[in-house]
């Protein structure tokens, strides 16, 4: 989405900066995904933890 929108941007006002920084700000919202995935899966884990271990 973001990379339409920055598209669109250079292409109306040929600022390739303006391309540049909206492609940036879409893999800092990848990344995000990224590291909530990562804390989803940690989540996980920690309850199979928690739910196997013997006390």
């Amino acid at each position: 989405m973001i990379k339409k929108f920055a598209w669109d941007a250079f292409k109306k006002t040929g600022d390739i900066n303006t391309f540049l920084e909206l492609k940036q700000i879409e893999n800092i919202e990848e990344n995000i995904n990224k590291i909530e995935e990562n804390n989803n899966f940690n989540q996980e884990i920690k309850q199979i933890k928690d739910k196997t271990q013997l006390n």
